[in-house]
Parts: structure tokens; sequence; C-alpha cells
């Protein structure tokens, strides 16, 4: 294995734990990305996947966010996307301008061809998948123990989300009819794709990640009986088999955050579903969710996104709110927003978020 630096900033591992630390740690999801006018001088020509691919302007990607916040983000996350997991598994994913991930063949039905020859696919996740670790191993020795790198795949259900309906969607009919009148076909399919994010993200770890996060991105459109149906169990495969897979390539186990956005209804059950820290979306309470957490786990999250494009007394309002509902931060918080920052959010704004949260959380600080 490849010798690291040591890490200088363990606030977030530390806080992942739920070990008592002196401030929060702050992050945020898509911290690397298009508001940063850095990231399309490093993105060039090149197209999104093929930014993914490369270890080199990947690794640039995942850094630039923690040289523009220096000081102030305690985590970095590598630029990546939750669908090259079907990708590896044969299937063609492109990134269209303005339209997002679209598959140019979806799954149709069970009784396809094609459900059957992906079903039969021996899917080797360490080669077809090998570009995302060299960029993890990269970005890791360029890091030189900085900040902790979060690694992550995408839950099962929202990828079988994304492979049947061939991309975004408002009404989600294909996966819906594929659920409710196929739905032990689908279950087979979602527990393939389980198998192979548990692999996946070991890999990860044996790269170099730091802790890792599961993205169920559309766990909104499921009942809260659907959800435990379609969703939960294989989340919490993930979480029972990881550890015992990175045992069994001699790795220590890595600290496993869940954030299945828009499920507020589950969350108690994703407070005993295996992971150490549970993400939350800005549809939920701070204050009521460490209510029904118990402290069983570390919450992160919550602010919303949108708050970025308002001025600088809304976001002390959304910052001085979401210190308060979780506590003070002390214990049991990581600092994030709700779901991803946005286009055309102004860098500036983001750190003035990231400022607040610091002033509200240090030494001497109140509300």
């Amino acid at each position: 294995m490849t010798e690291f630096a040591e890490l200088k900033n363990d606030l977030l591992l530390r806080a992942a734990r739920g070990e008592e630390v002196e401030r929060p740690p702050i992050w945020v999801m898509r911290q690397a990305g298009r508001y940063l006018p850095e990231y399309h001088e490093a993105k060039g020509d090149n197209d999104f996947f093929a930014c993914c691919r490369s270890p080199e302007i990947a690794s640039t990607l995942t850094l630039q966010p923690v040289d523009r916040y220096d000081g102030l983000i305690d985590a970095a996350i590598i630029f990546s996307d939750i669908l090259v997991i079907p990708q590896a598994m044969g299937m063609v994913v492109e990134m269209l301008d303005k339209k997002g991930p679209h598959f140019p063949n979806p799954l149709k039905s069970p009784p396809d061809e094609q459900y059957e020859q992906l079903m039969d696919r021996k899917v080797d996740v360490a080669k077809e998948l090998e570009y995302v670790y060299r960029a993890i191993t990269l970005t890791r020795q360029r890091l030189k123990g900085r900040v902790p790198l979060y690694g992550f795949c995408g839950a099962p259900w929202t990828l079988l989300c994304y492979m049947v309906e061939g991309g975004g969607s408002k009404l989600f009919v294909q996966v819906k009819t594929w659920i409710y009148k196929h739905p032990q076909e689908s279950q087979k399919l979602l527990q393939k794709i389980a198998d192979l994010c548990v692999e996946y993200l070991a890999l990860q770890v044996k790269a170099g990640a730091q802790i890792l996060q599961v993205f169920d991105s559309w766990a909104a459109e499921l009942s809260p009986a659907s959800f435990k149906e379609f969703s939960l169990p294989y989340l919490r495969h993930i979480s029972n088999h990881l550890p015992q897979r990175l045992k069994e390539l001699h790795l220590e186990a890595v600290p496993m955050v869940v954030f299945a956005k828009g499920a507020w209804y589950a969350l108690d059950d994703l407070c005993a579903s295996g992971y150490q820290v549970v993400g939350l979306d800005w549809l939920q309470d701070p204050a009521e969710a460490v209510r029904i957490a118990r402290g069983r786990v570390v919450l992160q999250g919550n602010a919303d996104p949108g708050v970025l494009y308002g001025d600088t007394e809304a976001i002390t309002a959304v910052v001085h709110h979401m210190v308060s509902g979780f506590g003070g931060g002390k214990q049991g918080w990581i600092a994030n927003l709700g779901h991803g920052v946005t286009p055309f959010v102004d860098p500036d704004k983001l750190k003035f978020f990231f400022e607040e949260i610091h002033r509200s959380t240090t030494a001497g600080s109140h509300l």
C-alpha cells in the first residue's frame, strides 16, 4: 500500500466517530465544481466524464476548494460521479450540457435481453474503475495530510432510477413500473448493484479514502413503505458487508455516511442502519433531527444551498439556526449544506458561509 503523509487536521474524522471536538468540522457537497472559475480552466475542453477518468484532472479539481478555502474547510471529496458504477456494468452514460446525465440505451424491462445480459455480466470494479482509485491515491499524496479525503458511491436505488429512466426524471414512470410490476427482478438488480458498491468502496479505502459517503439522491421518490423495501435493505447491505470486506483486505474500517435526500420520514431507520453519520437535506429541522437521532449517530448538514443566492444577512440567519439546532457543534455534527453547491453561486458567498460557521462555533462565540 502507498504511504501517505500524517493527517494534520483530523477534526472531521474525530467528529465522525462521535468524539467531542473543539468546533464542528465543515465541508460541502459539490464543493469542487462548476461554480468555481478555476474549475472551468482546469476542465478545458474535456467533457465531464473525461475529467473523471483522468486522475490528473480529477485530483486537480478535488484540491481546488481546499486551496481556495484554505483553513476554512476540513475535508476534500474526490471529484467523480455516482454513475461510474453503471458505466462499469457496461452501460453507456453521457453528460449532456444543460441537461445532465443521459443513458442512450436505458434498461427497458426485465424480459428485455439487456436485463439478462446485465445480470449475467461479471463486473470487475478493480479494473473498470481503476482511474478512480488512481485519482484518490494521487489526491492523498497531493493533500500531504492537510485534510481527510471522502470517497463515495451512489446508492442502489438511485442508480437503478438512472439506469431505467435514462437520466433525471420528474415523474419516474419507468422505475415505478419496475418496482411495482417487477419487484423481484428489481430487487435482484438492486442486490447486484449493492454488492458492486461494497467492492467499489472497499477499493477506494485501499486507494486512500478515509471516510465514505453513500448518496441516495432519489430517495424522496419512494413512499415510507417502498423505501423500506427498495432502498433501506440495500443501504444496510453496504454498511453490514463493507467492514468485513475491508478486514479481508487487511484495511481498517473507516467512518461511513449515508445521505438519503428527501427521506425525512426514514431518519429513525437511517440512524439504525449501520452508518456512523447520517446526512440531512434542508427539509429537516436540525433540532427535530437531533431529537430523533438521540445520539445514535453523528448528523451532517443541512443548510439550504439556495441561501447562497441570498445576502450575507440571510446566510448568517441560516447558520445561526443550524448551529443552535445542532446544539452548538461540539459533538455529533458535521456542518454542510443540505445538498450540493448549485450553479451560479458566488464563491465568496460560500466563503462567507464557512466563515460564519467558524465565527458562530468557536470559543467565546454566542448566538
